[in-house]
């Protein structure tokens, strides 16, 4: 299938998961996952209209970066070594995996040196998978009111990974819970703002995310392609 089919085949199928929950497809970001794919490819997916790439590895993504000469809107989506902050600030303009205070920290070091603000995710591990990254549901609330104090970072909004399943319908509770966790935050007001964003599934089980409420989805393969760099 050509990268212009597979788009428009998600597409369909993002509006059809709108029509059942009772949204508008405008409401769902599609995040193009290109980590495995060149810079040629990557290029040719700005070109297709999907603006908003997703890389996981600096190493890779700065070199990709450079070379398209920072066309698009950068998203690092994977885990992040604070070490690593400094490659990234200024190029990627989301950080979907804010995950502990001291990432905070750096990332607030260094957008306050660079004059910039970055946008980030607090990601939550919904599903309590020891493999998976994130802070419990349970500490969101001290966390966001510590970040409400940073001048750099802002916190737009929830991320979660949900289990790997056979079946996309076992991963509904877990979208449910990071949405119903985000309204509960901002019920109570917690961190000043609205926190409006859901960064939440993936090729397997994006239609359930998008009928639970994402306004992000992460999608790799299925919508890119297998061509590896």
């Amino acid at each position: 299938m050509a990268l212009e089919q597979r788009i428009q085949h998600v597409r369909e199928r993002i509006a059809a998961a709108c029509a059942r929950s009772g949204r508008l497809p405008e409401e769902v970001g599609i995040v193009a996952v290109t980590k495995y794919v060149s810079v040629d490819m990557t290029r040719q997916i700005l070109e297709s209209g999907i603006v908003d790439i997703g890389e996981n590895r600096p190493g890779v993504a700065v070199p990709k970066w450079e070379a398209l000469e920072g066309q698009g809107v950068w998203h690092f989506i994977g885990h992040l070594q604070s070490r690593k902050v400094k490659d990234i600030i200024g190029k990627f303009q989301y950080i979907h995996s804010l995950d502990r205070w001291s990432l905070a920290e750096e990332l607030e070091k260094r957008a306050t040196a660079a004059s910039i603000e970055v946008k980030a995710f607090l990601q939550v591990n919904v599903s309590g998978e020891a493999s998976k990254q994130g802070i419990s549901p349970e500490e969101a609330e001290a966390f966001l009111r510590e970040a409400a104090k940073l001048q750099h970072v802002s916190v737009i909004g929830l991320m979660t990974m949900a289990p790997d399943c056979d079946d996309p319908e076992e991963t509904r509770p877990v979208f449910r819970g990071l949405r119903e966790l985000r309204d509960k935050l901002n019920t109570s007001n917690v961190y000043g703002k609205p926190l409006t964003e859901l960064s939440m599934g993936m090729s397997g089980d994006f239609e359930v995310a998008v009928e639970e409420g994402a306004t992000w989805v992460r999608l790799g393969t299925l919508l890119v392609g297998g061509e590896q760099i």
